[in-house]
């Protein structure tokens, strides 16, 4: 038995403590300073979690903030990351007041960032914050994969991929989480997995907007009916952008065929946040106006993303190699009307 602390209790973590529970370790969820409410709803509900709209076993404990720190002076085998890309600052400032040498850090967060200058994904973030902390023998291991939270914590099939530079490290975790309703997969390719989840938000909203960019003339219930071809043509061009971004950061092209690509870009196109939100893309409207009538409360990961990392990939990069992840950054950060140079 492990004894596990996920911070954050937000969907994807609280689901991801199901399979490392009936592995039979010992989970403790802790929310964010944020989360006050919910931890409390959580609890006074019979550990029904709001947005999942799933009761969790009653096993896994869910704890306020202020009991963070106590919870991470004990003896902590695991440390997972369920916050969001903008929290992993954060994250770090919680963790680094007590983390000791080799604890396996685990991070479910999608995204990218940008420091000094330049692209990093965010597994390199944490080592480096802890790093300017005074730490070292940082093992930080990366989940990707096409896990939506909701599904996982009903226990539907999934699969993922665990990647650390150190492969023992990955099949060390491999052990402690995988289920026969969770199965999982090893790589040491982290740079490859993280790149490939976080880009695969764009590309999904980009997928997400083949209705409405299919036939500029046709009617709705035209494009509606038959807008399929466009959305194949737009899968099969965005692997084939995401291979050249992950190949050109340092990941390897084959990952991106795997779960952490294609298998999370199918996920995210068929339904999802990010691909609602490239639907009211492709009908015309302007990212900040759609953002505000039908998304204002909703947290869209692809927008997020284009916005942290879309200045410096126009600047960087070769357009011509890019057109769609450029047509959707410039859409998304100049908030400019969705099109693309077929």
């Amino acid at each position: 038995m492990k004894k596990i602390i996920i911070i954050g209790a937000g969907a994807m973590g609280s689901a991801f403590a199901v399979p490392c529970l009936d592995n039979k370790n010992d989970i403790t969820i802790v929310g964010t300073y944020l989360e006050d409410n919910l931890i409390e709803s959580i609890n006074s509900n019979n550990n029904i979690h709001p947005v999942l709209k799933t009761q969790l076993p009653k096993e896994i404990k869910f704890e306020r903030f202020e009991k963070l720190q106590n919870i991470l002076n004990q003896n902590v085998d695991i440390i997972v990351c369920g916050v969001s890309s903008i929290g992993i600052e954060w994250f770090v400032q919680q963790i680094s007041k007590s983390y000791k040498k080799k604890t396996p850090i685990v991070l479910l967060t999608k995204g990218l960032s940008i420091v000094d200058n330049e692209l990093s994904t965010l597994s390199d973030k944490i080592k480096n914050l802890l790093e300017k902390e005074g730490h070292s023998e940082i093992n930080i291991s990366a989940i990707k994969g096409p896990c939506l939270a909701a599904g996982l914590a009903n226990k539907m099939r999934t699969g993922t991929v665990i990647a650390n530079k150190n492969l023992k490290e990955s099949q060390y975790l491999k052990e402690i989480i995988s289920t026969s309703y969770y199965s999982t997969e090893i790589s040491e390719d982290i740079n490859g997995i993280e790149l490939s989840g976080a880009i695969k938000n764009i590309y999904s909203m980009l997928i997400g907007a083949s209705e409405g960019l299919s036939n500029l003339k046709a009617s709705e219930e035209i494009k509606s009916k038959y807008f399929l071809n466009t959305a194949a043509s737009l899968i099969h061009r965005s692997i084939s952008e995401m291979v050249e971004f992950v190949s050109n950061y340092g990941g390897k092209a084959e990952t991106v065929y795997g779960l952490a690509g294609l298998g999370d870009l199918y996920v995210s196109a068929i339904g999802g946040r990010n691909s609602l939100m490239g639907k009211y893309l492709g009908d015309g409207y302007l990212y900040k106006d759609a953002k505000e009538k039908f998304m204002k409360d909703i947290t869209v990961e692809g927008a997020q993303l284009a916005l942290e990392i879309g200045p410096k990939i126009l600047q960087d990069l070769n357009p011509q190699h890019f057109p769609l992840m450029f047509s959707m950054l410039k859409t998304i950060c100049e908030n400019k009307k969705l099109q693309i140079d077929w």
